[in-house]
């Protein structure tokens, strides 16, 4: 099993020049092996190997040898996905792959960097990085990823390879789990998890920082500033979404052997105008992600169940009756049976994946409390 670890690099003004020269060096490789391809096609009908990439860049470039060979795996990658669209008669936009403007990360494959200490790490040809290394990375390590986001901050990104070894979840317990936008999330057992709603508590302050930037002058010093201050504001969202992702399935997972969710298609869901901004800011498929290779690092297991008629089947009878979306409480006209909506879909998805049909009673309680 692959893990990464992310860690956050403190550069000093000339390594920063360094890391940036790296990255427009590797741009050049990139855009001059994909010139070399497509003209060596136009010429001979042959596309360029792996091979051939390597010998073109072998110690012309001011980057580490690894840097280089993986700027031609890229090229590399890039056109066996072309060629695979191409076969694929359902794939309708085959992207044949187009010259970069801008490279935004810098990988060394094995080598080329070394951990000096857990505040310390040396990259070849740029220096010794100052870096705040809060946990030891377990595993092999494979790569290491330099990356700079639109706030300016600059990671180090550890890929890590784990032996597969077997682990025995410490509970038998079971849950379905049902998200939306009321609650974040219904668990099976009646636990409700609220939503935060990052984006709509720091959208005030996103606007104001949106209208002084569309005052600045196109080009000028304070058009930088503006643009630097709003990316700030939404990586502090995007660090809090995530920060309450971590923390709501490293409690799920640690509690639940067996998780059941519902398979959604997010990019069709995301569609509908007046529900994309709620949908987008509780990132249910980040959760999923989570989820699963945080069951799998437990020992547990996580299975994604088909959501059609989740909502309006009952969990007590299994009769299938209409529940439009403003309808918030469940109630079976066969049985009687009377719960949230929500909760009547955790406990379907529940059963969905074949186990007991239960009924709980809701209790508005936060397993993070």
């Amino acid at each position: 099993m692959k893990i990464a670890y992310k860690f956050r690099l403190y550069p000093s003004k000339k390594q920063k020049e360094r890391i940036i020269n790296s990255l427009k060096v590797c741009k050049t490789i990139y855009n001059k092996l994909l010139e070399s391809s497509i003209k060596s096609y136009k010429e001979s009908k042959k596309t360029l190997r792996k091979f051939d990439y390597n010998k073109l860049i072998k110690g012309k470039y001011p980057v580490h040898s690894r840097v280089a060979q993986n700027v031609s795996d890229r090229v590399h990658k890039a056109f066996s996905n072309f060629f695979r669209r191409v076969k694929d008669k359902s794939c309708k936009q085959k992207g044949f792959p187009r010259f970069k403007s801008r490279v935004n990360s810098l990988t060394f494959p094995q080598s080329g960097f070394k951990i000096l200490s857990d505040k310390r790490l040396h990259l070849s040809k740029i220096g010794n990085i100052p870096f705040v290394m809060h946990r030891i990375p377990k595993g092999k390590i494979n790569t290491l990823t330099i990356k700079q986001n639109k706030a300016g901050q600059w990671f180090a990104i550890f890929s890590c390879e784990l032996p597969n070894i077997i682990v025995k979840h410490p509970s038998f317990e079971k849950v379905g789990i049902d998200v939306g936008i009321e609650n974040f999330a219904t668990l099976s057992t009646g636990d409700i998890i609220a939503n935060p709603k990052h984006i709509l508590k720091s959208e005030n302050r996103l606007k104001l920082l949106q209208r002084r930037l569309s005052k600045k002058v196109k080009g000028s010093l304070n058009r930088r500033k503006a643009i630097f201050k709003l990316a700030k504001q939404h990586v502090k969202v995007a660090n809090q979404r995530k920060d309450f992702l971590h923390k709501i399935s490293h409690v799920i997972t640690k509690s639940y052997s067996l998780i059941a969710v519902e398979k959604l298609n997010i990019n069709n869901m995301i569609k509908n105008n007046w529900l994309a901004k709620n949908i987008n800011d509780a990132s249910w498929n980040t959760f999923v992600q989570m989820l699963s290779y945080k069951a799998v690092i437990c020992g547990g297991q996580l299975v994604k169940v088909n959501p059609r008629n989740t909502s309006k089947t009952c969990s007590k009878c299994g009769i299938i009756t209409e529940m439009p979306l403003g309808k918030r409480e469940f109630l079976c006209p066969n049985c009687g049976f009377v719960c949230h909506r929500d909760l009547n879909a955790s406990i379907n998805i529940l059963n969905g994946m074949g186990g007991l049909p239960k009924i709980y009673k809701p209790v508005k309680t936060n397993p993070l409390q």
